[in-house]
């Protein structure tokens, strides 16, 4: 049952499933699985895996406390069928508890002080009594502990009002009131601190609760926590109430009614609605936390899988004001070449000097790119390199690096390790411009919680944002492959079947016995097991190996494979990545050859993939770095002007886009397409060079609002 459940929430088949918790079971990473038993999930994808591993995970969960529930119910000698036929349907854990909670050992309240002093069954009496007098009922239970017939009457109302607020269907009926007709209302404090008003339209908000925006529901819970707004969902508290009087009021006296009625209101607005208002707001705040750590996941994967710029010398440019711009130059490996310090802005200018400098740096190295932090003084900074190259009549462009997490680096061990001569700035220089030649090498240095691509991530619970955010790294590693002669250990630890470890031990046998020759040396190194080896090695490519086909990302397991199908195609491996063997591979009988060597339809596509492209890297799909050799100011912009930028940050209620401005401008989902959208990583991602239209400028707030929808 499980398991159907998850087919039908992914909308994959069953038997889908079950390959992919019995390949996990024995041991085989998600990154594993998705590239190299493709034919026995047939064409799972990582985010796919992850999710069954998730859902059945809580599928397990949710299946143990239903058999908890159902036990401890039966050891007080209430369990009926009905009570296993609702626990049966239960789909929540929320569910569960709700089913469990008239069962529950209650910590200390009024309903079981008045146990204690032995009120329940006058509370019983009076939802059965028709015609008794109550008054000399409620006397029989004065006692030392109930010192009247008030006090005992209070008592039986107390036990009445719990039964009310514990009652499953009156807890439905609520919870449906609030969560499909009620609305989330909040309201501006007479006395908060939200000076800039940040949080404005918030003050006086209101939204049916199922269709409130998950960034909203972010921004409410911090302006509640920050002291700023009220926050209720209003709803029919009234209608609820009479619904569960119903439930209660039969034909008792009109004394016992009267009494009923109050206890049953009492408990629906003292105890109930309280705590399915709590419910709701974590159900909300977990949804929209989940979206968030997608929005997060999505952007850091777009930003750890942007193209690397290969093959030139670059110049990285950390902007400061008071301290200087820090610059470094690296060759086309990523070695340092030289740092320098300049100062081009108040309160210490020195513009001549500053160029003077930079074109030093230039013509020494040959530069070819200036990768720009985008902190602090960046866009005075980009200023300053446009002006510099229109005066020098240099052919050099420039670009904007994210350096969200730069200052995290540079002041780490691993910085100190590899640069221990340096000051804190000047090992940030170099991290930028290793950033523009390959993202994913430099970025992978940095715990990807400094990386700041999400949307209200310090809210977010840590455990599980680091859980995802390891996932996602460990993803974009494994979709591009590691050469292992030159990768780092932290680079390494995040290939499948690795661990820090054996990526240590990677490195110090590279250091004891030089380059690994082959995939079979990676057997010899220590910490790497058989089940290390099988789940890394397709992963771990070696350029000049006297293997051609440890350059690939074909597995050792299907080299035999592999040479069969060389053979039908009657090449050889020197004929690998030639045009010669891409018209081969089109005008073969595939179905033959498919046939004649066992090779299934998942594995035929990657292996021919392999022998037309070789050294193809994964992102070289994605869109380039935009390079610029001139900046735009606010002035020169006018509506409707047409303009190209990068997507910088992807968020719930639209995208952020630099195009040259101090500040990058948004595009709402609104003005992303013509159809209607559910979220903008539909149309965009991290990364993606875009046309845009000017849309509205603030001059006031120096703002631009930008559409990609182009105007009539």
């Amino acid at each position: 049952m499980e398991l159907e459940t998850i087919a039908q929430e992914l909308q994959i088949r069953k038997e889908q499933v079950e390959a992919a918790l019995k390949l996990l079971e024995e041991g085989n990473t998600v990154p594993f699985i998705a590239r190299y038993r493709k034919e026995m999930t047939q064409g799972l994808d990582e985010e796919q895996i992850r999710s069954i591993s998730e859902k059945y995970t809580y599928q397990q969960n949710l299946k143990k406390r239903k058999e908890d529930v159902a036990r401890l119910i039966e050891t007080q000698g209430k369990l009926t069928e009905e009570i296993k036929q609702q626990l049966d349907t239960c789909v929540k854990l929320s569910q569960v508890e709700d089913i469990y909670r008239p069962y529950q050992q209650k910590r200390k309240t009024r309903a079981s002080e008045a146990i204690s002093k032995g009120l329940k069954p006058l509370s019983e009496w009076i939802l059965k009594n028709k015609d008794h007098d109550l008054t000399k009922e409620a006397e029989k239970y004065i006692s030392e502990q109930v010192t009247s017939v008030e006090e005992a009457l209070q008592g039986a109302s107390d036990i009445i009002a719990e039964m009310a607020s514990d009652h499953l269907e009156i807890r439905q009926k609520i919870y449906d009131s609030m969560m499909h007709y009620g609305r989330i209302v909040t309201r501006e404090k007479k006395k908060h601190d939200d000076e800039k008003k940040v949080y404005r339209m918030y003050y006086d908000f209101s939204v049916r609760a199922d269709r409130i925006a998950n960034h909203n529901i972010m921004a409410i819970n911090r302006a509640e926590k920050e002291k700023v707004i009220t926050c209720e969902i209003s709803f029919d508290h009234q209608y609820c109430i009479n619904y569960a009087i119903r439930k209660f009021v039969r034909h008792q006296s009109e004394a016992c009614k009267t009494l009923i009625e109050k206890a049953v209101e009492d408990g629906c607005m003292r105890l109930a609605i309280p705590s399915i208002e709590n419910q709701i707001r974590s159900e909300l705040t977990e949804r929209a936390q989940a979206s968030s750590m997608d929005v997060f996941s999505m952007n850091l994967e777009k930003l750890l899988l942007q193209p690397p710029l290969k093959d030139k010398v670059i110049l990285g440019f950390d902007p400061a004001f008071r301290t200087g711009c820090k610059l470094a130059v690296i060759n086309q490996m990523g070695k340092m070449l030289e740092v320098s310090v300049i100062y081009p802005h108040e309160p210490n200018a020195r513009v001549k000097q500053s160029k003077e400098e930079l074109k030093r740096l230039i013509d020494t190295y040959h530069v070819e790119v200036i990768a720009i932090g985008n902190g602090t003084a960046s866009r005075e900074s980009e200023r300053f390199v446009a002006q510099f190259i229109q005066e020098y009549h240099y052919d050099i462009q420039f670009t904007l690096v994210s350096e969200a997490g730069a200052s995290v680096y540079s002041a780490s061990e691993l910085a100190r390790k590899e640069y221990p001569e340096l000051s804190v700035e000047k090992r940030s220089a170099i991290s930028i411009a290793r950033r523009l030649m390959d993202p994913l090498c430099e970025l992978i240095k940095i715990d990807p919680e400094s990386i700041g691509v999400g949307q209200y991530q310090h809210d977010l619970p840590n455990k599980k944002l680091k859980e995802r955010l390891h996932f996602v790294v460990e993803k974009a590693v494994n979709l591009v492959g590691v050469n292992i002669n030159t990768a780092s250990v932290e680079l390494l630890k995040n290939v499948s079947g690795l661990s820090a470890a054996s990526a240590q031990s990677i490195v110090d046998y590279r250091e004891n016995h030089g380059k690994i020759k082959n995939r079979n040396e990676i057997k010899k190194i220590p910490k790497i097991g058989a089940k290390s080896f099988e789940q890394a090695a397709g992963f771990l490519r070696i350029i000049d190996s006297d293997e051609v086909l440890d350059k690939t990302a074909i597995h050792p397991e299907s080299y035999e494979l592999t040479y069969k199908i060389l053979d039908a195609l009657k090449m050889d491996s020197s004929d690998i990545g030639s045009d010669k063997i891409k018209e081969a591979l089109k005008s073969c009988d595939e179905n033959k050859i498919k046939k004649d060597t066992g090779c299934d339809d998942y594995t035929w596509k990657d292996i021919c993939d392999a022998l037309s492209s070789p050294l193809r890297d994964y992102r070289d799909s994605f869109d380039k770095v935009l390079l610029k050799s001139d900046i735009l100011e606010l002035s020169d912009l006018k509506i409707n002007e047409k303009l190209q930028g990068t997507v910088r940050n992807v968020v719930d209620f639209g995208a952020f886009v630099d195009i040259g401005l101090h500040d990058d401008g948004l595009v709402h989902i609104s003005n992303m397409s013509k159809e209607k959208i559910s979220h903008p990583s539909q149309i965009v991602s991290v990364g993606d060079i875009v046309d845009v239209w000017v849309k509205k400028i603030d001059e006031e707030k120096q703002k631009v609002q930008l559409t990609m929808i182009e105007p009539i």
